[in-house]
C-alpha cells in the first residue's frame, strides 16, 4: 500500500537508538567476567523496565516499547558475541587482556593503573581502558620495565611499565 493513503497518526516511529561500544568488524567482542556480569545485569534492568512499563497513552507505550526491544537487540547481540576470558589463564608477567597495568607516564612521579577491558565496560574515569585502544595494543605482550611510546599529533608520550597483575 502506498504511504499516501496511511493516516499520518498511523505512521510508526522507527526508534532512534544509540550504537554500543565501537567493536572493530571482525573483532572478536573479549569480556572479563566482571564486563559479561555487566551486560546480563544491564539486560535484566532493561527486561524489568520494559516489563514495568506503564503508560496510558497507546502511541507512547508502542514507541517506548519498540525502543527497548532495538535496545535489547543489539545488547543481546553483543552478549552472544562476547568470549569470556578466565583472567587466571593469562600469563602473569605479560600485559595481556584484563591485565591490571601500573604504568610510569613520562617524567611523573605518580604512577597509573589502568586495566585492559572489553569495548563494553571500558571507562578511562574509571581506569579502565577497551582492548581496541592504541595505548592497550601498544602494551600488549610487553613485561615490567619496558617502554612503549604513543604518538600523538603533537607529542610522543613514553609509557613505562611498572606492574601487572590478574586481580
Amino acid at each position: 500500500m502506498s504511504r499516501g493513503f496511511v493516516k499520518e497518526d498511523d505512521q510508526e516511529e522507527v526508534p532512534l537508538v544509540p550504537p554500543r561500544a565501537d567493536l572493530p568488524e571482525g573483532m572478536i567482542n573479549y569480556v572479563t567476567p566482571t564486563g559479561m556480569k555487566a551486560l546480563t545485569d544491564e539486560k535484566g534492568r532493561l527486561i524489568a523496565e520494559r516489563e514495568a512499563l506503564d503508560t496510558t497513552d497507546e502511541n507512547e507505550r508502542r514507541i517506548t516499547m519498540n525502543h527497548m526491544n532495538a535496545r535489547l537487540r543489539l545488547l543481546n547481540q553483543r552478549i552472544l558475541n562476547a568470549k569470556v576470558v578466565d583472567l587466571k589463564n593469562q600469563p602473569k608477567d605479560e600485559v595481556r587482556f584484563g591485565a591490571f597495568v601500573s604504568l610510569k607516564i613520562g617524567d611523573a612521579k605518580k604512577l597509573q593503573k589502568y586495566q585492559i577491558t572489553g569495548v563494553d565496560e571500558a571507562d578511562i574515569s574509571k581506569g579502565k581502558i577497551s582492548f581496541v585502544s592504541p595505548i592497550a595494543n601498544l602494551l600488549t605482550n610487553k613485561k615490567v620495565g619496558e617502554k612503549v611510546i604513543l604518538k600523538l599529533a603533537k607529542e610522543e608520550k613514553v609509557f613505562e611499565i611498572m606492574d601487572i597483575a590478574y586481580n
